[in-house]
C-alpha cells in the first residue's frame, strides 16, 4: 500500500508528535509499504546541527519520501496568527502535491492537531483515498477550555471544520478509550467511525548505550532529578511545578529540571528567579537521539497538564518515560485517562493538577520512598511492552484499514 502521513510535526523538530510520526513511518516502511510524509518546514525546537542543515522540499530519507512545505508560522505566535496559519495550511499542502505530481495514495492518515490539516484528508477522500484521522487533542473544545479560543465566529468556524472532516473520515482514532467515548457522545451519528488506537513507544530506542552524561553536563551529579521534558506552553501549566518547588525546599537534593522550550518558558524563568528557587533548572531541548540519555540521568519523569483541560487527554511523553523505565509523577486534569494509566501500570503517582496538597504528597512519596523507584520503573516498562509497543499498535492500525476496505467492497 501507498500510505501518506500528513502532520505539522516531524523530525528534525523535537516534540512527541514528530517522534510518533517518525516511528510510524519507519515501521510502515519496514513492513513493505510505500510511505510518504507531508509536513511543514522545520523551524521549531531544533538542535544546533539541524539548524545548520540544508533541507529541500522533497527528500528521500532511508526510503521514506518526505515533503516539507513552508507555511506561515504556527507555533510561538499569538492565537489569531496561529489560527490563520492553520487555516491556510491545508491549501498549501494540496498545492504542493500538485507541484510534485504526487500520485494518489491508497490511504492518507492525518495527525490532528492542527485540525484544519485534516481538510487535506477530506479532499483526498473525494478522490477515493481511504482517510484515517488520528485525533490527539479534541479541538476546538480543548482550546475553548483553555481560554485560547473565545471569538464566537472562530468557534463556529472550527466546529464546522470539525464536523466536515469527521464526516469525511473513514476511521477516526483516539489515543484512549475516554477520548473515544467523549467523541462518540458528541457525534452519535458517527459513532461507528470512532476507535481507539493507543499511542505507542519504541522500546528499542531506549535500550541504546548511553553516550552523554547529562548529570555531568548540567552539573547535577548529586541531585535527585525530577525531569519535565517537552513543550513549555499554556496547556502544560508549569506554574504548578514552580509552586510545588517553593514548598519542597526542605528536600535539599531535589531538583526539578525543565528541559524544553515554548511560549511560556521566558515567563517561567523570570518567575522562578523572582521566587528565588534554587531547586529549579531550565535547559533547552535535547535531540531525539540524546533523549534516552537525558531520561537515564533522571530519577523521576514529570508530566503536567492544566486543570483547565476538560478532555481525557494523555500526554505522549508518559509512554516515553515508561518505556525508559523511569518512574512518573503525573499532574493532570481530573478528566485525563492518565490517572488510570498510572494506577494500572503502577509506574508512579498521579495527582489532580488543581490540588496543590495532592501534588506535594506525590512528590514527597516518591522522594521519601526512593527504594521503590526501580520497581516502579520496571513495572511501567513491562506495561508498555505488553500493551503499547510500536509493533502492536501498528498491527492494530493495519487491521483497522483492512477491515474498512472490506466493508467498502461488500
Amino acid at each position: 500500500m501507498h500510505i501518506l502521513l500528513v502532520t505539522d510535526s516531524y523530525p528534525p523538530e523535537i516534540r512527541s508528535a514528530s517522534h510518533l510520526m517518525l516511528e510510524l513511518a519507519e515501521e510502515l516502511y519496514r513492513r513493505g509499504h510505500r510511505v510518504t510524509v507531508a509536513t511543514t518546514w522545520p523551524r521549531y525546537n531544533l538542535n544546533t546541527a539541524d539548524k545548520q542543515y540544508r533541507y529541500s522540499e522533497f527528500m528521500n530519507e532511508h526510503g521514506i519520501e518526505v515533503l516539507r512545505f513552508k507555511t506561515l508560522r504556527h507555533h510561538n505566535v499569538n492565537y489569531i496568527y496561529r489560527g490563520i496559519a492553520q487555516l491556510l495550511m491545508p491549501f498549501a499542502f494540496l498545492r504542493k502535491f500538485r507541484k510534485y505530481h504526487i500520485s494518489l495514495p491508497d490511504v492518507v492518515m492525518v495527525y490532528s492537531p492542527p485540525l484544519p490539516l485534516a481538510l487535506v484528508g477530506a479532499s483526498l477522500r473525494k478522490r477515493g483515498v481511504k482517510f484515517v484521522l488520528n485525533v490527539q487533542d479534541i479541538f476546538p473544545q480543548n482550546a475553548i477550555d483553555l481560554g485560547a479560543l473565545t471569538n464566537p465566529l472562530a468557534i463556529r468556524l472550527f466546529h464546522y471544520i470539525e464536523k466536515k472532516v469527521y464526516r469525511a473520515a473513514d476511521i477516526i482514532t483516539t489515543h484512549s478509550d475516554g477520548n473515544r467515548i467523549l467523541l462518540q457522545n458528541q457525534h452519535p451519528q458517527l459513532k461507528n467511525k470512532f476507535t481507539t488506537l493507543h499511542n505507542w513507544a519504541d522500546l528499542s530506542h531506549f535500550k541504546k548505550d548511553i553516550k552523554k552524561d547529562f548529570r555531568k553536563i548540567y552539573g547535577i551529579q548529586n541531585k535527585f532529578v525530577a525531569v519535565f521534558a517537552g513543550v513549555v506552553g499554556p496547556s502544560q501549566a508549569l506554574d504548578i511545578l514552580l509552586d510545588a518547588a517553593k514548598q519542597l525546599t526542605d528536600y535539599s537534593e531535589l531538583l526539578i529540571l525543565i528541559v524544553g522550550d515554548g511560549a511560556e518558558k521566558n515567563r517561567l524563568q523570570k518567575k522562578s528567579k523572582a521566587m528565588g528557587l534554587n531547586n529549579v533548572m531550565f535547559q533547552p531541548f535535547v535531540s531525539r537521539d540524546d533523549y534516552p540519555d537525558l531520561l537515564a540521568a533522571s530519577d523521576v519523569g514529570i508530566i503536567s497538564l492544566s486543570p483547565k483541560n476538560k478532555t481525557p487527554v494523555v500526554p505522549g511523553k508518559l509512554l516515553g518515560y515508561m518505556a525508559a523505565g523511569l518512574p512518573t509523577i503525573a499532574l493532570l486534569n481530573r478528566e485525563s485517562d492518565g490517572h488510570y494509566l498510572i494506577t494500572e501500570s503502577k509506574c508512579g503517582y498521579s495527582a489532580p493538577s488543581d490540588n496543590p496538597n495532592a501534588i506535594l504528597t506525590a512528590f514527597r512519596k516518591i522522594y521519601e520512598h526512593r527504594e521503590n523507584l526501580k520497581t516502579m520503573g520496571q513495572s511501567g516498562q513491562n506495561y508498555v511492552s505488553q500493551n503499547f509497543s510500536k509493533e502492536q499498535c501498528v498491527n492494530a492500525l493495519e487491521v483497522m484499514i483492512a477491515a474498512s476496505e472490506q466493508l467498502c467492497t461488500e
